[in-house]
């Protein structure tokens, strides 16, 4: 019965201006709500949505929470940096990243880089 449905990410904020900064600058989004204090709500690509909400217990998760499909992702990457990102280094079994992107065995590629929050977000060829 779900399969049918839009499905919209959730994130915690610790300190939503902090967050709302982080997303503008470093991402270039813009909430749809921009009036709004407590939570954010920004609207993507294909009806994906995610929303900030404002909690003590941002930045505790360990695994990633939010990613974004690119169809370019040197590019994306390239465009992120420049705006500060900081793309994360991992050497796991079954995961390792070389300059900040990890290869997996179907061709797919992906890097992941902290919000302002201590989430941890991915970007991602599908």
């Amino acid at each position: 019965m779900l399969k049918d449905l839009n499905v919209a990410g959730v994130l915690p904020a610790s300190d939503i201006a902090r967050a709302r900064d982080f997303y503008r600058d470093k991402l270039g989004l813009e909430p749809d709500n921009p009036e709004a204090t407590d939570n954010l709500m920004y609207k993507c690509a294909n009806g994906t949505a995610f929303l900030l909400y404002e909690t003590p217990n941002a930045g505790t998760a360990k695994n990633t929470q939010l990613g974004f499909q690119s169809t370019d992702l040197d590019q994306d990457m390239a465009d992120l940096r420049e705006r500060g990102v900081v793309f994360e280094e991992y050497d796991f079994p079954g995961l390792k990243t070389e300059n900040g992107v990890a290869t997996m065995p179907s061709g797919e590629r992906g890097a992941w880089f902290l919000d302002s929050e201590g989430n941890i977000l991915s970007i991602a060829t599908m």
